[in-house]
């Protein structure tokens, strides 16, 4: 899979593209921060001859094993695409900051096995790595600190979620004007930032902000409070915003 685009960037507003047409681009901003965008369109597009010829650049052998015992074939498009996501966006980020050169299936990429941030992606490096899909893209993060993303194809929203993202913001009108599925986007990735993911009520995260830079602020309930006891002093980055009909969020320390 060849890397189509690499765009040096001095912030995400102005550097990240989320075009399924394209294959893949890994952006690198500030931070440092690399993120990776894959197409699920554009692996899902290819026969089984070229996806076989993708896995066996890509991914290791006990990689390609995972991926045949996923029966759904929308699972395993997902599946793959996610896992080049994460291997490109960490070896590119070794390249920049690191001057490694390190291939893509020599990365391994694992998962938190048990407990409350069970799923979290891992990789074999001395990074940080985040992973998100929503539509026809596949996003990973990647950067020195701890980092929670979110994808969310821009929607209209079932009422039942709509009622709980809706609230009233008096002393923020900008968040009032914030989309839901970017709303959703946000409370999302800062869960993922500590690992939990949907593990912890998404209504432990009460947005409070929303900047026209895309930076956002939240207030953490007493339910996160007492998993990650510490919250409130942490520096924690926040950023959202729609991108090509997607809503994009990103947390990182």
């Amino acid at each position: 899979m060849a890397l189509l685009a690499r765009t040096p960037a001095s912030g995400l507003d102005e550097s990240v593209r989320l075009d399924p047409a394209c294959p893949l681009r890994v952006t690198h901003a500030r931070g440092p921060l690399t993120l990776a965008v894959v197409s699920i369109a554009w692996v899902r597009g290819r026969g089984d001859a070229d996806r076989a010829a993708l896995q066996a650049r890509h991914l290791s052998d006990e990689e390609r094993d995972r991926a045949a015992e996923l029966a759904v074939p929308k699972r395993r498009v997902e599946w793959l695409a996610g896992r080049l996501a994460v291997k490109h966006g960490v070896t590119a980020y070794l390249r920049r900051h690191s001057g490694l050169c390190v291939r893509t299936r020599d990365v391994r990429v694992g998962a938190v096995a048990g407990g409350i941030r069970a799923g979290k992606p891992t990789v074999d490096a001395p990074v940080e790595v985040g992973l998100t899909h929503s539509g026809d893209l596949a996003v990973a993060a990647c950067g020195p600190r701890a980092v929670g993303i979110d994808l969310e194809r821009t929607r209209q929203v079932p009422r039942p979620l709509a009622e709980l993202l809706t609230t009233a913001n008096p002393g923020c009108p900008a968040l009032d004007t914030m989309p839901l599925s970017l709303r959703w986007a946000c409370k999302e990735a800062v869960l993922k930032h500590f690992g939990f993911g949907l593990r912890v009520d998404t209504r432990e995260v009460e947005l409070t902000g929303w900047r026209p830079d895309g930076r956002f602020s939240w207030r953490a309930g007493p339910g996160l409070r007492r998993h990650v006891p510490a919250v409130d002093t942490l520096r924690l980055d926040n950023w959202a915003r729609e991108v090509d009909g997607y809503c994009l969020s990103l947390v990182r320390s």
